[in-house]
């Protein structure tokens, strides 16, 4: 029993972390284009507010922004349940050889 816990670690710390980089690197990408994009919705918000006639155009890339935010965790999610189904395939394919 113990030596199938030691060998699911290594697999884990060997065949994951590879893995993980190589999807990590998809993932980081989408995360800076987002936080990138709504720092942009922000700034641009927040200076069409010292203009009367932009106001409008201001609170409407807030609520972008503010979409945007909500975007952030949910590609976060979708990084999570993508992990753990690769993890899934590549650990069960280790543990029927």
């Amino acid at each position: 029993m113990s030596d199938q816990k030691s060998d699911k670690q290594k697999y884990v710390d060997f065949h994951l972390g590879k893995h993980e980089l190589f999807i990590n690197k998809n993932y980081e990408m989408l995360y800076t284009i987002n936080d990138f994009l709504l720092g942009i919705w922000f700034l641009v918000g927040s200076i069409f507010f010292y203009f009367e006639h932009l106001k409008h155009w201001g609170v409407t890339l807030f609520v972008l922004g503010s979409i945007q935010m909500l975007i952030r965790p949910t590609i976060r999610l979708i990084h999570n349940f993508h992990l753990r189904k690769e993890y899934a395939e590549k650990y069960e394919k280790k543990k029927d050889e």
